[in-house]
């Protein structure tokens, strides 16, 4: 009878130990980091990134939602289907629907790359369902997979449910194996808690078939380590184990100390109980006596409202009337002050409106108009044939619709900023990687007016930005650098010695430079647009009003140094990446 009862709190702990093991496990690191990965490839897909945020939050009902929405568009990507059947998956088994969870798990195709997790998931279905067979199957085709690096598993959890199936299937050398394959592990892994665990499961399990002598230096070795702990629960199941091995050997003067010791245990832990217990009592009696004082005070209070009825009568009603009357005072100057500032929120969001609108309708009529005539021009050399002239007039269409393009995708950035519908997401960048790919899309531009460029970006310098809005900066500083350069001039983008704090990226240009006048409005605080100044040029000053606004939504900041005629120096600093390396 002792023995059985042994066994069936090895039993307990073994299916304890199981829950904890999927709980930890549910999502992985590696998993993780490429499920946002996925989500910066497909960030046009709403309901994917949606799905993947809640799958990450653990979030099961809108996880089923967004990946359900996902999985009824027609477009969708394989790889992403792969991702929503595994989401949609691993939320119906946390919400201990292990029949849908299983149809799910099954869709998923085996070239997924996390195949071997849907392996796990049905494995542990399986076991949950008492379906012992299939779940060893699943279990053991996950066994060998070894490398951390690639796979990312729990691999005392594999080991673990490897033995439980087979001691369930009653085969009991197969069941040894792996509880000692377990324990083995364990050791490497240098967890006391849970090789205590495996020392008493392994235990239990020789004890439960009379090894004794198999059984019992593994009680000893777990008693040992409990010494080592501060769980109670477990102290205390391993000092009862030993108590009951001394008591079936017949050392009875040994198993009473064991039980002595199990009793302290259990004492320590009914003496915070009782510790608590007086504490609350304590509690209750302040209150009590807090009470009394309460109702002492009250009859005295009581006694002196009697006596003086009649005047707090009329005091009540003269201060019930100056009350009424304050409040609505109050309420009225709350009321004024709410419509004022929401006339002047509206005030200014209608200034900018008017702003935006005189700037797009003029610069937009500018570039159009300024295409129709050129292209007059063009159909008149291309009669006379005036192939010099016609290459001129192109490169011209060329840069009038660039000019266009980026005063339109501006606009886009601008009022997507403004509200706050933008995708923003900090993470490590590349400075150097990234200037590359911008500088890339304007070698023509730069080629065409013969400007010299020259990159010398520090290959060590991290920034902590959004990917989006850093190459929407830089292309805007780097376009308008172009745009106030003549021909033959160099611009350079360089990195000054960082901070401890901020990287600082700099791009240089020998163009038209500004006045001091006009540097400073540039780096004024407004939501309002700059003015244009040089009207040859087109221009809004809305490419610099984005830029200004993301690199401070960025945690950076930004700094002109410019003269005329001789260039402009722009300086950008941005938080380093501190976790990096």
């Amino acid at each position: 009878m002792i023995r059985i009862k042994l066994f069936i709190v090895s039993l307990l702990l073994i299916c304890r130990f199981v829950g904890y093991s999927q709980e930890k496990s549910r999502i992985g690191k590696l998993l993780e980091i490429a499920i946002k990965e996925k989500s910066q490839k497909f960030k046009k897909d709403i309901n994917f990134n949606k799905a993947q945020s809640y799958f990450i939050a653990s979030s099961w009902d809108s996880t089923l939602v967004y990946s359900m929405k996902c999985l009824d568009g027609l477009k969708t990507d394989h790889e992403l289907k792969n991702y929503c059947y595994y989401f949609r998956g691993c939320s119906f088994k946390s919400k201990k629907l292990y029949n849908q969870s299983k149809k799910e798990f099954n869709k998923v195709s085996s070239d997924f790359a996390f195949f071997y997790k849907v392996k796990i998931n049905l494995g542990e279905i399986a076991l949950l369902q008492k379906d012992f067979q299939n779940a060893l199957q699943y279990f053991k085709g996950i066994e060998s997979l070894n490398n951390s690096q690639i796979y990312d598993f729990n691999k005392n959890n594999v080991l673990d449910n490897i033995g439980l199936c087979y001691l369930h299937l009653n085969e009991f050398d197969k069941a040894e194996i792996y509880l000692i394959k377990k324990t083995e592990f364990n050791k490497t892994e240098t967890d006391t808690l849970l090789l205590i665990e495996s020392y008493i499961d392994i235990a239990n399990f020789y004890y439960l078939q009379y090894k004794d002598n198999q059984a019992i230096p593994y009680f000893e070795k777990a008693y040992g380590l409990s010494k080592k702990i501060k769980s109670f629960d477990l102290k205390r199941m391993a000092t009862l184990n030993m108590a009951v091995v001394e008591e079936n050997r017949k050392n009875f003067p040994l198993a009473l100390t064991y039980r002595k010791e199990y009793e302290a245990w259990k004492d320590s832990l009914n003496d915070q109980n009782k510790v608590w217990a007086i504490a609350d009592l304590e509690k209750k009696f302040a209150i009590k006596q807090k009470q009394k004082e309460v109702n002492i005070l009250a009859a005295e209070n009581k006694a002196k409202i009697a006596e003086r009825n009649g005047f707090l009568i009329s005091s009540v009603l003269l201060f019930v009337l100056l009350g009424t009357g304050f409040y609505f005072y109050r309420q009225k100057i709350r009321s004024n002050k709410i419509i004022l500032a929401q006339k002047n929120e509206l005030d200014e969001l209608n200034a900018t409106k008017d702003k935006l609108f005189s700037i797009v309708s003029h610069d937009l009529r500018s570039s159009v108009n300024a295409l129709k005539v050129s292209n007059s021009k063009l159909l008149d050399n291309l009669e006379s044939k005036n192939y010099t002239e016609l290459d001129v007039l192109l490169h011209k269409n060329s840069s009038i619709a660039s000019g266009a393009y980026n005063l339109l995708d501006n606009l886009l950035n601008w009022a997507l900023l403004q509200t706050q519908q933008s995708y923003f997401y900090q993470e490590s960048l590349h400075l150097s990687s990234i200037v590359q790919h911008v500088e890339y899309n304007y070698r023509p531009l730069m080629l065409n007016k013969n400007i010299s460029f020259v990159i010398n970006v520090t290959a060590s310098d991290y920034v902590f930005a959004d990917l989006d809005s850093l190459k929407i900066i830089i292309r805007n500083f780097l376009d308008n650098a172009i745009k106030f350069s003549k021909e033959n001039g160099t611009i350079s983008i360089y990195s000054r010695p960082a901070s401890e704090e901020f990287c600082y990226l700099v791009i240089e240009d020998t163009g038209l430079g500004m006045s001091e006048a006009t540097r400073k409005e540039l780096l004024k605080e407004t939501i309002l647009l700059s003015k244009k100044q040089n009207d040859d040029i087109i221009g809004t000053g809305l490419g610099m009003q984005l830029c200004k606004s993301l690199i401070r939504k960025n945690e950076g900041t930004l700094d002109i140094q410019s003269e005329e005629n001789v260039g402009t120096r722009i300086i950008i600093a941005l938080p380093k990446f501190k976790n990096h390396g």
